[in-house]
């Protein structure tokens, strides 16, 4: 069966969502947020209600299929926490030789991860949308967390300060005994207090960036350098391996492409990737989606540069039949602007 486009979909969404908000007398902002956040990011794969096969790329999943968010029985018992860490996470490894996985970590590649793409404060909104697609409601008190870093960033600064200033005076102290004494200033007289400012600032630093994080999408205005991606001709077959696995156990990239007609389809089908996707760009995009094209569905899912390496060198494979007769090998210099369907 031939998918709905996404603009039809999307409409079909919001109005089901709009009517949902209506009838329920949830038209808050955070509702509102949730509800916007959910379409674009979660309703092709969770389909807009949130029941199985619903959303159009759920039959083309591999196995396990996402699940049935409308099952109070089961949602119920997860709570708001278990929610927010399975869409807020690192991606594991999940193929042979790769990560150990605890019985409380999440480990199916095909959920991405949004922790790289979106702030805590909307994945809040998503999992308080969740919640009232099986019909409860979101305990956690995130304005409550808000003041909570707000009040921890000003308690850091305080510190800080406090810490300067025993710093600056142990300082000045030793430089006044060693002037008096006619010798060089021990440093070991303030070591002490020096280590406690720079402890201070690395506390000031995490507080700065929790609250960062609450407020604000951590990939945003974030550009990614040209990659160096020399490899050595002997360690070729070995990377591209590793770029397989970490496509398919890792990163759960067939849960939107296709390879072979095997995978998704929120993304294009990359059997020809090797042809169409200049390496350089397939680097950067895999890095940071969003700086290439800020309305993508495709999240950021914290690809280290050894692992986005990886995964670029095994796309430059992908080179299906059908290619002209005699066309170089050689991918655009230039990618669609646009690289999702």
């Amino acid at each position: 069966m031939k998918a709905a486009p996404l603009y039809v979909t999307g409409v079909v969404g919001a109005l089901i969502g709009i009517g949902a908000l209506v009838a329920g007398g949830c038209a808050n902002e955070q509702q509102a947020k949730g509800h916007e956040l959910y379409g674009h990011y979660c309703s092709h794969c969770h389909g807009d209600s949130g029941r199985q096969n619903e959303g159009y790329n759920w039959s083309s999943m591999p196995d396990p299929k996402p699940k049935d968010l409308t099952n109070k029985s089961e949602m119920s018992t997860l709570k708001d926490k278990d929610i927010f860490d399975t869409i807020y996470r690192d991606m594991k490894d999940t193929g042979e030789g790769g990560d150990e996985i605890g019985d409380d970590e999440f480990g199916v590649p095909t959920m991405p991860s949004f922790k790289y793409t979106l702030s805590e404060d909307e994945i809040w909104a998503i999992v308080g949308y969740v919640r009232g697609l099986h019909g409860t409601k979101l305990e956690f008190n995130v304005e409550e967390r808000k003041k909570q870093l707000a009040a921890a960033l000003v308690t850091a600064q305080g510190n800080l300060e406090q810490a300067t200033k025993t710093y600056e005076e142990a300082e000045k102290k030793a430089n006044e005994e060693a002037e008096k004494k006619n010798v060089d200033v021990d440093d070991a007289a303030y070591a002490n207090e020096l280590a406690a400012m720079a402890k201070a600032k690395k506390e000031l630093d995490a507080a700065q960036a929790g609250l960062n994080n609450f407020t604000a999408r951590p990939g945003k205005g974030v550009s990614i350098a040209r990659p160096d991606l020399t490899v050595k001709p002997a360690d070729v077959p070995k990377l591209v391996e590793l770029g397989k696995r970490y496509y398919e156990d890792k990163y759960g990239c067939n849960g939107c492409h296709a390879i072979g007609g095997e995978g998704g389809k929120v993304g294009p089908a990359l059997d020809r990737a090797g042809f169409r996707l200049n390496p350089t760009w397939v680097y950067r995009w895999l890095k940071n989606p969003q700086a290439m094209n800020a309305e993508t569905r495709m999240p950021a899912l914290g690809l280290s540069d050894a692992d986005a390496k990886a995964v670029t060198m095994y796309l430059t494979t992908l080179r299906a039949a059908g290619n002209p007769e005699g066309s170089s090998n050689k991918p655009e210099e230039a990618p669609p602007a646009k690289p999702e369907s």
